[in-house]
């Protein structure tokens, strides 16, 4: 099972993502059966960030992939916050992408697995979503990564992701988060609450909580931002 390899496989480093702005490695995973590639970033090789004072990269990748399940969009690859060669660290599944798609115009499009992806990163206050960090794999399905700068208690989110801004929301992308936001408000429910709280703070949940309520109040699509830039630099 690869939730069980990823937890308790042996890492061994294979090499560095060096375009990454933190430590970013390339790992195999490996027990006497099988083995998996992955990305794991450890806390120790994070630069510290004005902005996100508190909590660090690694737990906000995990919380990601949380609210990603919890969602039932499942466009974050298998995240968990584990040991590894240079202590803990955010572990990651490595996706193999389509090399036939072309990124460039793939992001422009108005195609559900991308609607999707806008709606999780108004949710998840993303402030950083990069053309670079979205995964379509040969089956048509879409991953994405890089989920460090998020949660913030402050309206930053920043996209390249904007087509449906201030568009209707559909009863399934309602339902969704309803269902979200009642499991953000019980404890116990589906364990994902009492995980979050060992990742972000109190008032980043109660600021996900405010997100989800105003998202089934508008009904829409946020808008961007008029004091904050919405595109995040470079846009790759």
């Amino acid at each position: 099972m690869i939730e069980e390899l990823i937890t308790k496989g042996g890492i061994s480093v294979e090499g560095r993502l060096v375009d990454a702005s933190n430590a970013t490695l390339f790992v195999t995973i490996s027990d006497s059966q099988q083995s998996m590639r992955a990305i794991y970033k450890p806390i120790a090789g994070e630069r510290p960030l004005w902005d996100f004072p508190d909590g660090n990269l690694a737990s906000r990748e995990r919380a990601a992939y949380l609210i990603s399940q919890a969602l039932t969009i499942n466009c974050v690859p298998l995240t968990i916050l584990r040991d590894g060669p240079f202590g803990i660290g955010a572990v990651q599944e490595w996706i193999d992408v389509d090399e036939s798609v072309d990124l460039e115009e793939y992001f422009r499009e108005d195609r559900p697995e991308l609607r999707d992806v806008a709606l999780f990163d108004a949710i998840i206050n993303n402030t950083d979503r990069k053309i670079g960090h979205l995964l379509p794999r040969e089956d048509g399905t879409l991953l994405v990564c890089d989920h460090g700068v998020t949660f913030h208690v402050e309206d930053k989110l920043r996209t390249v992701l904007w087509q449906w801004a201030g568009a209707p929301l559909d009863e399934r992308e309602l339902s969704i988060i309803e269902r979200l936001l009642k499991q953000l408000n019980t404890d116990g429910e589906l364990g994902i609450l009492e995980e979050l709280n060992t990742l972000i703070t109190p008032a980043e949940i109660q600021s996900l909580r405010q997100r989800c309520a105003s998202l089934l109040t508008s009904k829409t699509f946020p808008e961007p931002n008029p004091d904050w830039p919405h595109i995040p630099w470079p846009p790759f």
